[in-house]
């Protein structure tokens, strides 16, 4: 991993037990011309997938519900944490994986899926990019239980868009690719309706 501007000259694991992290020390040449020697940590948990299933006919999203420790120790109540569904990619495409984690976790088995964008979410400490979709979904759509597996203990949530991007302002939806998804959503909505 080298390029004109950063040499990494040490790699050194120092986790390897929920996923991987690990200490770079690298050069890295300034815009002044002089070359400096820095060292930084990186949490490489793979790369993921996240989508936002929306039903176009009576305007209404599925979110999920669950848990998460790292919200919990940074001052969320209850640790529940209201999310579009996701997952990571564990060696499939990012297509393939999202289809798979949209029934595991939801219950929906979709068809097609329309990718909005890929997004780094931490980028000062965490390798992972995000790969972003949109799907519609119908009463009609094919669907067993959903809410996870192993340990997972997942709520699905159906509620009308006006309602969850009320609750990107009240602060019930704090996530930050669900919040990102939902006014993709409604941008898309509001240039429909400009046209």
């Amino acid at each position: 991993m080298t390029n004109e501007r950063v040499q990494i000259t040490e790699e050194k694991l120092l986790s390897d037990n929920w996923y991987v992290l690990k200490r770079f020390t690298f050069n890295y040449l300034g815009k002044d011309g002089c070359w400096t020697t820095q060292q930084r940590e990186a949490y490489d948990r793979g790369n993921g997938a996240t989508i936002l299933l929306h039903n176009p006919e009576t305007d209404t999203v599925i979110l999920t519900r669950q848990f998460r420790l790292p919200t919990f120790v940074n001052g969320n109540p209850s640790g529940m944490l209201i999310e579009s569904c996701a997952g990571l990619l564990d060696n499939d495409d990012p297509e393939t994986a999202i289809l798979r984690e949209t029934e595991e976790e939801t219950g929906y088995r979709i068809q097609s899926v329309q990718k909005v964008m890929e997004a780094y979410m931490s980028p000062g400490s965490v390798t992972e990019k995000l790969f972003f979709y949109i799907a519609q979904y119908t009463v009609d759509t094919e669907r067993n239980a959903g809410g996870g597996v192993d340990e997972e203990e997942i709520d699905i949530l159906e509620l009308p868009v006006s309602q969850a991007l009320a609750m990107i302002e009240s602060g019930e939806i704090m996530d930050g690719k669900t919040i990102m998804l939902l006014q993709h959503l409604r941008l898309q909505q509001l240039t429909t309706s400009l046209n």
